[in-house]
């Protein structure tokens, strides 16, 4: 696959490091567990949607755009991010905040809600959950441009054939330090949320014949809604960049850690959050990797993997939200 074909905007400019997470695999007495830190890419905070907002930004201003426009949940690292690369690039940027849990939102919270402010927004609209988030953004794309401005709609997550490039170049960046570093994995466990993470890594490595299962532990959706939402934004995204498109077979998605649904808490989620910290000096999020990593926990205590794997936690960030969800990690 050729990814030199795309334009983008290079907001990290080197490899995330992979890292042993020594005493947090003793801790569970388990395989050995590695995490590729892209909690440490590039922009305000850093966390996977930057690697999607390379490509998505290049093609915003690629069409004349002065202005982004996008959605997330009310404590959104996406959003963060977006503001973050709208800065970076002189853009204005408009937020439109799901209100997923009613009366969750406090325009004077702490994290991404703090950062959303320190970052300039131009402005924010909160929408009751369930809302037509497309339909809302392109309402707000018009308002914009009713000012004699050129408004470009990012979508939820960065989850497009576009924004998903970000993901399959970093399944190739994966490859190229595996080799470089003599590194092998068995399995590699990523979130499966909007799609555009999860969809793109795995057309990343099936495209470069890596031959490694990626386990996808979903944070908001049942395995079979999940999938059917996966699937055609991995046939889109394998299209694009012109590549064969992986089996249904490869989709693999685990829906035990969800809970009550998306940003609700789990005790899973909590022991997670806890263990990594108290044992790497790691954070995680409560929405994404929190989950994702009670996922990789549970599946060791149940021996899906054999003591001697090599499993890879692809760690996407979301730490700054942390800080507004100390409760739900913390007991009083």
């Amino acid at each position: 696959m050729n990814l030199g074909r795309f334009k983008r905007r290079i907001y990290t400019p080197y490899y995330t490091p992979i890292q042993e997470l020594k005493r947090f695999s003793e801790a569970l007495g388990g395989p050995k567990v590695f995490a590729k830190r892209d909690d440490l890419l590039g922009l305000s905070g850093g966390g996977n949607k930057t690697r999607k907002l390379e490509f998505l930004v290049a093609d915003a201003l690629d069409k004349g755009a002065d202005t982004l426009v996008t959605c997330g949940a009310v404590q959104s690292n996406h959003c963060r991010l977006t503001l973050a690369a709208a800065v970076k690039e002189g853009l204005k940027c408009r937020l439109v905040l799901e209100e997923r849990i009613p009366g969750s939102y406090d325009p004077n919270a702490s994290g991404n809600n703090f950062l959303f402010r320190m970052l300039g927004v131009e402005a924010i609209t909160v929408v009751p959950g369930g809302s037509d988030m497309m339909a809302e953004m392109k309402k707000i794309a018009r308002e914009v441009e009713s000012l004699g401005r050129q408004a470009y709609i990012v979508p939820g997550g960065g989850s497009n054939e576009i924004g998903s490039l970000g993901y399959v170049q970093c399944a190739q960046e994966l490859q190229q330090q595996m080799f470089d570093y003599g590194m092998d994995f068995d399995y590699i466990v990523v979130p499966s949320g909007s799609g555009g993470t999860h969809a793109g890594f795995l057309v990343g490595v099936y495209g470069n014949n890596m031959n490694i299962p990626v386990l996808g532990v979903s944070v908001s959706r049942s395995t079979d809604v999940q999938i059917e939402k996966l699937y055609p934004l991995i046939k889109s995204v394998a299209t694009h960049v012109g590549c064969p498109i992986p089996p249904m077979e490869k989709v693999i998605v685990y829906d035990e850690y969800v809970g009550e649904g998306y940003g609700r808490p789990t005790d899973g989620m909590k022991e997670a959050v806890q263990l990594l910290a108290q044992t790497e000096a790691i954070l995680l999020d409560t929405v994404y990797t929190g989950k994702q990593m009670a996922g990789l926990i549970d599946l060791v205590r149940k021996g899906f993997f054999k003591p001697t794997d090599k499993v890879l936690f692809l760690h996407t960030g979301g730490a700054p939200s942390l800080y507004h969800y100390s409760k739900s990690v913390l007991p009083d």
